[in-house]
């Protein structure tokens, strides 16, 4: 499982027009399911994305993970960061998870971040989303499961 996290100072997703999530300060996750992922591995990618520490502490030093900061985290699914880009000027797909098994491990993750952290947004899985970002710093990471 691959997440790109960006340090946000807000996020917001529409789909068809329609505003479905939004945060302030925070993370902005951009979820890929790949093969092979388990529940297992999405609770290891949310135990990074929730205690990784990118947040500025009083020396504006990365030392405050998401939970210390108290800030926001949008979930976004976003197949193709489990693209193959190897070759050629087309991506593949073959890395990742089946359309009905990624959709199912990412209800998964979703479901397990709204139990362990107060505010949490998503996307729509399968949408075509709108994703409106402020990256703060910038900064952006990718973490894996």
């Amino acid at each position: 499982m691959l997440g790109l996290i960006q340090r946000v100072s807000y996020a917001t997703v529409e789909v068809n027009g329609d505003r479905v999530g939004e945060i302030g300060p925070g993370l902005l996750l951009l979820l890929g399911v790949q093969a092979g992922d388990s529940e297992e591995t999405a609770a290891r990618l949310l135990h990074k994305v929730l205690n990784y520490r990118i947040f500025p502490d009083d020396g504006n030093r990365m030392n405050l993970n998401l939970q210390q900061m108290g800030g926001g985290l949008m979930v976004v699914s976003q197949f193709t960061l489990a693209a193959d880009t190897g070759k050629g000027l087309r991506p593949g797909f073959s890395n990742a998870a089946p359309p009905e098994r990624a959709e199912t491990l990412y209800d998964y993750f979703l479901s397990r971040a709204e139990h362990l952290y107060s505010d949490v947004a998503s996307g729509i899985f399968g949408a075509n989303m709108q994703v409106s970002l402020c990256n703060d710093g910038p900064v952006t990471f990718m973490l894996e499961g």
